[in-house]
């Protein structure tokens, strides 16, 4: 299987999750515009399966190191599986409830807040499991995103809304749940998978068979999570099965798996630099998505336009910081 064999790689890729991270949202948006974000997230899981299958059976079953994505299959034990599967259920959950503070709130505030705490929280639980990295540096990085985050969230707060109060409350209050919980999902992943990829212990996983499991996790639980959210949805829009699949177009459900597709890029990219990073940096970076969110909410959707001269400037203090301490991620590994 193909392994990444160097850190300046590892960062490239990283920054190339960063990237997929912070975009696939913008598929929702676009998607949101004929139909409602439940039916569009069946597609966007459908598109993380059919990623990592794709993975597996290309990137995942040729080259001489490792074992080849089925046969790796064929020999994991169930706490392995386990692991990884319910990574894909932690993931869901917290995704789902981001969707719905975006769908609430706008990109540009769910993403930072949301993202940014999963973040924080991420990097520090992977690196007291595995510590790579100068603590120094790598911490100091995650502060300056901190800082960035309460800056976004205090931009936004200044902005006049068409909204009501309680619609805003109610999209950062599931962006801070959805964030708590996204900090949690890609420890159980990184605990499926063997230390060593490219001579991989008997009966843990490699990080494509991973990646696949782990995308089971979310497509199954996507039947409770998601059904919830398309009858009880804290948004007021509610929908049905039979919407799906009578009122979806060719263009939409593409839109969905698109979106699914670009994510599932990411988080593969992401756990394969893990080997050379180590799983805090590796998250750490793929988690400065908030940055590329925050430049798509406040550049392309205009989701602070009119803002006035201190909300410009704290919106281009929080991408200095931002920028600040992703340096500082990546350079705690020299």
């Amino acid at each position: 299987m193909y392994i990444v064999s160097n850190y300046a790689l590892a960062v490239g890729l990283c920054v190339i999750t960063m990237l997929c991270w912070g975009s696939w949202a913008n598929t929702q948006k676009l998607a949101s515009k004929s139909w409602a974000f439940q039916l569009f997230y069946w597609d966007y899981a459908i598109g993380i399966v059919l990623l990592t299958l794709l993975f597996g059976f290309t990137l995942g079953s040729h080259g001489e190191l490792g074992r080849g994505f089925l046969e790796d299959l064929q020999q994991a034990k169930f706490g392995s599986l386990r692991s990884a599967f319910l990574g894909g259920v932690i993931f869901n959950l917290a995704n789902i409830l981001i969707v719905i503070a975006i769908d609430l709130a706008g990109m540009a505030i769910a993403f930072p807040v949301g993202i940014g705490i999963a973040l924080v929280q991420g990097v520090v639980i992977n690196y007291f499991a595995s510590p790579v990295g100068k603590p120094v540096w790598l911490f100091s990085g995650v502060f300056l995103v901190a800082v960035a985050i309460v800056l976004d969230a205090l931009a936004y707060g200044k902005m006049s809304r068409k909204t009501a109060q309680t619609t805003r409350v109610k999209g950062l209050l599931f962006s801070l749940i959805g964030g708590v919980l996204m900090g949690f999902f890609y420890r159980f992943v990184a605990d499926a998978m063997a230390i060593d990829f490219a001579a991989p212990a008997t009966g843990l996983l490699t990080p494509y068979s991973a990646l696949f499991i782990f995308s089971l996790g979310v497509l199954v639980s996507n039947a409770l999570f998601n059904t919830w959210a398309m009858y009880f949805s804290p948004t007021g829009k509610h929908t049905t099965y039979t919407q799906y699949f009578k009122q979806g177009s060719l263009r939409l459900h593409l839109i969905g798996i698109s979106g699914g597709v670009i994510w599932a890029i990411g988080m593969s990219l992401s756990i394969l630099a893990s080997g050379q990073a180590g799983y805090a940096i590796s998250y750490g970076l793929g988690q400065g998505a908030t940055l590329v969110a925050a430049i798509w909410g406040v550049f392309v959707w205009k989701e602070f336009k009119g803002a006035n001269r201190q909300v410009r400037q704290m919106l281009a203090l929080m991408f200095l910081c931002f920028l600040a301490g992703l340096f500082l991620i990546i350079i705690s590994r020299f």
